[in-house]
């Protein structure tokens, strides 16, 4: 692998290590409170849509053993190192190139227990476009938010879950688009600091599932009323996330 204009961060007080582009799109914590939220056992398969460069994937695996880890990615320079990631990691992560909205004939006739994802965030018409063509694919929606539903409720199998991070100003969107395909809705909002608006909301919903939507109280990511140096400022439950590989602290998955 040729390194020049990489980095080589670590992840999760360096349980695992990822190749990223210096410029462009660049994994933050994002992914890891993703995976985090995904109520998968040994055994069970997984796919994430749009993986980047594995950090999702990558941390679930550190977390939860034994898992069959699937990932489509439709930027093939992001996907390479996805692949070149797990290796590194030594994870077993099955990582195909290729648009979601036009699935690949290889994933087209599979379902997974998990599906999970991290859409862009914002719409494209809505910001001023980014100078890198990585980072502009990874934040700015061309395939439509119901596209990427779509997608997941077809690899979805029944009863299995789906696991979604994204902006709290989105999730009006994104309710009746997965309410129409799933049921047992849960959403977990992240709030920044105490007595502030959602920033991100987590959404996990079951497929076949018959509970009511379920908002659950506000997790607050960071201490303090603001940013009052240079040091790290998460609450203990997003550390242990973040820096020890912990799940976030969900209610027990509905059984219904």
């Amino acid at each position: 692998m040729n390194d020049a204009g990489l980095t080589h961060d670590a992840y999760l007080n360096g349980q695992f290590r990822v190749w990223q582009p210096a410029r462009g799109y660049r994994a933050g914590v994002d992914p890891v409170i993703l995976a985090a939220s995904v109520p998968a056992r040994a055994g069970q398969s997984v796919l994430e849509l749009g993986c980047g460069v594995g950090v999702a994937s990558l941390a679930l695996a550190a977390r939860v053993p034994g898992l069959r880890l699937t990932g489509i990615e439709a930027q093939a320079r992001y996907a390479d190192l996805a692949r070149d990631n797990a290796a590194e990691a030594g994870t077993a992560l099955e990582v195909v190139t290729g648009d979601l909205a036009q699935m690949p004939a290889t994933l087209r006739n599979r379902q997974f227990d998990h599906v999970i994802a991290n859409p862009p965030y914002f719409l494209s018409d809505t910001r001023t476009a980014a100078r890198d063509p990585g980072r502009e694919a990874a934040h700015a929606e061309v395939t439509p938010l119901a596209g990427w539903i779509d997608a997941a409720s077809r690899r979805t199998a029944p009863r299995g879950y789906l696991t979604v991070i994204h902006r709290a100003e989105r999730l009006a969107a994104l309710l009746p688009l997965v309410d129409a395909r799933f049921g047992s809705i849960e959403v977990l909002p992240l709030v920044p600091r105490a007595g502030r608006a959602a920033g991100l909301v987590v959404l996990r919903a079951r497929k076949g599932g018959r509970a009511p939507l379920c908002l659950h109280h506000g997790l607050v990511m960071h201490e303090g009323a603001a940013h009052d140096g240079d040091r790290e400022s998460y609450g203990a439950a997003l550390r242990a996330v973040l820096r020890d590989g912990a799940a976030m602290p969900w209610p027990r998955p509905r059984q219904s």
